[in-house]
């Protein structure tokens, strides 16, 4: 006969209110994106991107 098993589990924490930012574009959507030009790619500044962790919404993707 199987034992029975007598551990609980811990509590649930509170959802917060404000959904958490996301990390790689610090909560604003965009991220910088470096430019490259000539034969041999040099960089010559940086143009703001979309943020694919968060799809620009800025808010933490929930895994």
């Amino acid at each position: 006969m199987a034992t029975k098993r007598t551990t609980t589990k811990p509590p649930k924490a509170p959802a917060s209110a404000q959904p958490a930012e996301c990390q790689p574009c610090g909560g604003t959507g965009n991220v910088a994106v470096t430019v490259r030009v000539g034969r041999k790619r040099r960089p010559v500044g940086q143009q703001d991107g979309l943020c694919l962790a968060c799809l620009g919404s800025g808010t933490a993707p929930e895994s």
